[in-house]
C-alpha cells in the first residue's frame, strides 16, 4: 500500500489488517521505504504484493504525478501485482492523465475517484482555522459534493479485495451539495461555537499555505476544483457498496464528539 499512513491510507491498511489480510505499508519515514521520487525504494515495496492501494501525495494533478505513477503501476504489474486501485480527485484533468498511465499499466485497475474529504476539516490543513473560528479559501459560492473518507476506505477495500470492481471508475461523493458557508453553519452546530466562512485571493491564501509549509500550488488547485466544476452527485459508494454515502452532518457530529475541535 502506497500512501497508506494518510487519511484514506490508514482507513484501508486498518481494514485490511481487520479482515485477516497482510498488509505492506510503504512511506517515506515507514517501515517499508517508500518514495515517489525515487525508485530505489518501489522494488522492496512491490515485494510479494498481490494488490495494491496507490494514493499520490500532494495530489495526483501535480507536476510529475503522471510519470511516477505510470511507471510505478507497469513495474508492479511486472512484479505479478494483479490489482491496482488508484485515489484520484475529481474534476481534475491532470488527474485524469494519471488514471489513464494506471489503466495502460497491465495489471487489473481500479479508479476512485474523490470529491473534497470531509476529514479535511478535521484531519488536516482545515483543523487549525476550524479550531480559529474562521475557514478562508480561495472559494466563492461553489458548492461541494463533500465525500467521507470512511466510505472512501470502505470502497477502496471491496476494489482490492472482491471481484466484480475491475475496470470500473467510481466516483465518489456525498449525498448532498454543500457551499463552504453551508459547511460553516454544519460545523457550528457540531462544535456548538461559531465558525465563519470567508472567500479570499488566490495570492493571500498561498501565503497562508506557505506559512503552514504545505504546497503553495494547493491555492490554484483549490481555485481550479471549486470552480462549480464538481457541482452533481456521484453514484460511486452506492455502485461499489451498495448503500448511501455517509452525510457531512453525521460526520461533523462524529468529530465533535471525539474531542477533536475541542478548542
Amino acid at each position: 500500500m502506497v500512501g497508506g499512513t494518510g487519511k484514506t491510507g490508514r482507513r484501508v491498511a486498518d481494514r485490511l489488517t481487520a479482515l485477516g489480510y497482510g498488509v505492506r505499508v510503504g512511506s517515506r519515514s515507514g517501515a517499508v521505504p517508500f518514495d515517489w521520487h525515487d525508485e530505489g525504494t518501489w522494488e522492496g515495496a512491490l515485494e510479494g504484493v498481490s494488490a495494491a492501494y496507490l494514493t499520490y501525495y500532494p495530489d495526483l494533478a501535480f507536476p510529475g504525478a503522471v510519470e511516477a505513477v505510470g511507471a510505478f503501476s507497469r513495474l508492479a504489474a511486472e512484479r505479478g501485482v494483479g490489482r491496482l486501485v488508484l485515489l484520484s480527485g475529481r474534476g481534475e484533468e491532470a488527474a485524469e492523465a494519471g488514471e489513464k498511465a494506471v489503466m495502460e499499466s497491465g495489471a487489473a485497475w481500479t479508479v476512485v475517484r474523490c470529491a473534497w474529504f470531509n476529514q479535511n476539516f478535521s484531519e488536516s490543513f482545515f483543523l487549525e482555522p476550524v479550531l480559529a473560528g474562521e475557514l478562508a479559501l480561495p472559494v466563492g459560492g461553489a458548492v461541494e459534493p463533500f465525500v467521507d473518507a470512511e466510505d472512501i476506505a470502505d470502497v477502496a477495500v471491496a476494489a482490492l479485495t472482491e471481484a466484480g470492481h475491475a475496470g470500473e471508475v467510481y466516483e465518489l461523493t456525498g449525498p448532498r451539495l454543500l457551499s463552504f458557508s453551508d459547511v460553516a453553519v454544519e460545523l457550528s452546530a457540531a462544535t456548538g461555537r461559531e465558525v465563519r466562512f470567508e472567500a479570499v485571493s488566490e495570492e493571500s491564501y498561498r501565503g497562508v499555505l506557505e506559512a503552514a509549509g504545505l504546497p503553495a500550488d494547493f491555492a490554484e488547485l483549490f481555485s481550479v476544483i471549486l470552480d462549480g466544476r464538481n457541482a452533481s452527485l456521484g453514484d460511486g459508494v452506492r455502485r461499489a457498496l451498495g448503500r448511501e454515502p455517509r452525510d457531512f452532518a453525521d460526520y461533523a457530529r462524529e468529530a465533535a464528539a471525539s474531542g477533536v475541535w475541542n478548542a
